[in-house]
């Protein structure tokens, strides 16, 4: 039977005992076992990792997985190298993890950033577009749908400014929206249709 847990009697080999640390049913010895090895097994994962939190976590998991497994494990090494390798495997699948996590997130970083330039890009063709439609409807039309969409005036203001008839400025503006239409409608997106009222 087990009296103690010190270093030297955790070098067992689990396939040839029954009265062993991890198929034994007694907790303390399976934390003594954790209190043993775990400053050692941290450092360890630390010098893969590079990180404390994330190091002790690994040593956490290993132990969980042994202690959760102890009925069907079988182990034919001393438990502690059982536990170094353990800790590497499972250190070694974080940092894979945290590798395709990373080259994700650079990769969805990249597209971001591309969508962003796409969009500007865009926006300045569409701002273009229409400043080069606008400039070629009539100088009338032009100055009523300015003042419409941009100045937001309502067409007894533009009427009053202009001195002209609000059907006048009706017409005006059914001219100049039906212009911007025929030159516009392909181009644009419908959110500028809809302000347009097209």
């Amino acid at each position: 039977m087990l009296q103690s847990c010190q270093p030297k009697q955790m070098e067992v080999t689990l396939a040839k005992s029954e009265e062993n640390l991890v198929h034994s049913r007694h907790e303390s010895a399976f934390e003594e076992a954790f209190k043993s090895n775990f400053k050692a097994l941290h450092a360890y994962a630390y010098t893969m990792l590079q990180d404390e939190d994330m190091a002790e976590e690994i040593v956490q998991t290993v132990f969980l997985k042994l202690w959760e497994n102890r009925d069907r494990i079988t182990i034919h090494t001393s438990l502690r190298a059982y536990l170094y390798k353990s800790v590497y495997h499972e250190s070694l699948n974080h940092l894979k993890r945290e590798k395709v996590q990373r080259k994700y997130m650079e990769e969805a970083m990249i597209d971001y950033k591309q969508r962003q330039t796409d969009e500007v890009t865009a926006d300045g063709e569409l701002r273009r577009q229409l400043q080069l439609a606008l400039r070629q409807l009539p100088e009338k039309c032009r100055t009523v749908f300015q003042l419409s969409r941009f100045e937001q005036l309502r067409y007894q203001e533009i009427a009053d400014r202009l001195g002209i008839s609000p059907k006048t400025v009706e017409a005006h503006m059914g001219k100049a929206l039906k212009l911007l239409r025929l030159r516009l409608a392909d181009f644009l997106p419908v959110w500028i249709i809809i302000w347009l009222n097209l």
